[in-house]
Parts: C-alpha cells; sequence; structure tokens
C-alpha cells in the first residue's frame, strides 16, 4: 500500500497539535482552540529564541520544565493594551452605560484579558466620576500570572502618562489625570484609592468557569485570537456571568452575530461594541 509523504508544513501542524494537547494534559491550560496561525507564529518565535532544530523539540521541554511552559504560556498572552485604549468606548460607557449602572445598589465589573491592568485601571477612573467606584468591585482576570503582577503593581512608565493624558480627556474625563497616579523618578503608580476596589486574578477563558454575577463584562480584543468554538464558549460563560440587563464590551474588531448567543443581546452602540443583556434587570 502506496503511503503519501508529509509536506513540511503538515509536520509542523502536527508537532503544533500535539505541544498543545501535551500542554493541556500536563497544565490545563487549553489553547487548542486558539487562532492557529497567531499560535503557531508565537511557537516558532520560542522555537528560534531556543535555538530548536523543531516544534517537536519544545514538547518534552514544556512537559518536563515548568518555566518553559510559562515562557511560551507568556507569547501566547498577548498583552498590549494601555490607558482609555480607544476613548469613544470609555466616553460610550461614561454616558450611556454608567447612568444604568447607578440603579443597582451594588456594581460588579469583570475585565476578562486584563493584560497588565492598564484599563482596569481606566475602568475605575470612569466609575469614580460617574460617582460609583465606592459600591462597586472590579475582577481583572488573565492566564498570564507575570502580566497579573504587573497590574497588581499598577506602576507603568511615567514616559507613558502624557499619552495617557490625552486619551483620558478624549474620553471625557473630567478631572486632572494626574489625581490618579504618583510620578516618581522614571514611574507613575496609580493612586491606592482606585486599587481598593479591584482584585486581580487568574482565570483562563478557554478552561475556567463563570466567574460571578456581573453587571458589566469588559473584554476587548481578546476573541480575535479565538477560533470560532472557543469564541462561542467566551461569549457563552460571559453571557452566563451577567445579570438581566448588564452590559458586554467588546473590542472594535468583534461582534456578536453569527454567534451563538447573538440573540440575547441589544446592541448599545455599535461603535464602542457595548450590548445589553436582554431581561428585566
Amino acid at each position: 500500500m502506496d503511503t503519501v509523504e508529509s509536506k513540511p508544513d503538515d509536520v509542523e501542524h502536527i508537532e503544533v497539535s500535539l505541544l498543545l494537547e501535551a500542554i493541556y494534559q500536563r497544565y490545563g491550560y487549553d489553547f487548542r482552540a486558539y487562532a492557529r496561525a497567531s499560535i503557531e507564529r508565537r511557537i516558532r518565535r520560542l522555537v528560534a529564541k531556543k535555538q530548536l532544530a523543531s516544534i517537536a523539540e519544545l514538547i518534552p521541554l514544556c512537559l518536563h520544565d515548568e518555566k518553559t511552559f510559562s515562557e511560551l504560556a507568556q507569547q501566547f498572552s498577548v498583552s498590549v493594551t494601555e490607558m482609555f485604549r480607544d476613548p469613544q468606548v470609555f466616553r460610550a460607557l461614561r454616558e450611556q452605560v454608567a447612568p444604568i449602572l447607578k440603579t443597582f445598589p451594588f456594581v460588579k465589573v469583570w475585565h476578562a484579558g486584563c493584560a497588565t491592568g492598564e484599563e482596569v485601571y481606566s475602568l475605575a477612573i470612569v466609575l469614580s466620576e460617574t460617582g460609583l467606584l465606592d459600591r462597586t468591585t472590579l475582577f481583572g482576570t488573565d492566564f498570564n500570572d507575570d502580566a497579573l503582577s504587573r497590574a497588581r503593581q499598577g506602576i507603568y512608565p511615567a514616559e507613558r502618562m502624557q499619552d495617557f493624558t490625552r486619551a483620558y480627556q478624549e474620553a471625557g474625563g473630567t478631572r486632572s489625570f494626574s489625581e490618579y497616579y504618583h510620578a516618581s523618578y522614571e514611574s507613575a503608580a496609580m493612586d491606592g484609592a482606585l486599587k481598593e476596589h479591584i482584585t486581580f486574578a487568574n482565570h483562563n477563558l478557554a478552561a475556567d468557569h463563570v466567574f460571578g454575577e456581573m453587571h458589566l463584562v469588559f473584554c476587548r480584543n481578546v476573541l480575535i485570537y479565538f477560533d470560532r468554538s472557543l469564541q462561542n464558549r467566551a461569549l457563552k460563560l460571559f453571557t452566563e456571568s451577567l445579570v438581566r440587563g448588564g452590559f458586554l464590551c467588546l473590542g472594535s474588531k468583534e461582534d456578536l452575530r453569527f454567534t451563538e448567543v447573538a440573540e440575547a443581546y441589544d446592541v448599545v452602540d455599535w461603535d464602542a461594541r457595548i450590548y445589553k443583556k436582554r431581561g428585566e434587570s
């Protein structure tokens, strides 16, 4: 019986699948449904960095060396973020969502895929300026523990504060942005009054479960790295986590059309990708 010789690309595809399955079996992190092109690009980057001959050589390293796995997991975690990224989104939250959140006796906000925390602090500032922070608990989650550690510290390069200030003003900020951080030499530390209302925790959208009863779920520019099945899994988690009348905010290239939860929401602001879960609040 003739056999069909595998092309190099086919072999690499098998190696990637085996690596992702090994990670899932060994550590419980499920990257199998992440967008394959993005995953393969990040794996190749680590293979080149470690000067390995093939992706297959990375499998035993990840299985037997947790540091190697952690290094690869950080490659998978896209930690590109900034304060008030896409200012119009935060303006929409301020003007269209905050007034409705005020009707609740307390507010719980989940920022899924928070990376190093800049947008969590941005949310806290909006909530403070709309009179909601004192009765709000914010949960910032990510599967990257190194990113979470930086988020908890809330210390960012002072050189970024000028850009952050500009974005804050475009987002409808009503105070001086300098009130929210303390600058020292080359760093700026976020104010402790904001941190008091924020809890950072490890949560993996590919494997973990519902995260409490939330009034706002904020997950921007994360789903674009998932395939359709994992997108639907994450969106179901968000939907189950939200109270009726709660809000979901996605990234500019993400939307609910053609997803399994589309019928559960009404559009609040299409440009800002803000949706409201149907039902009485």
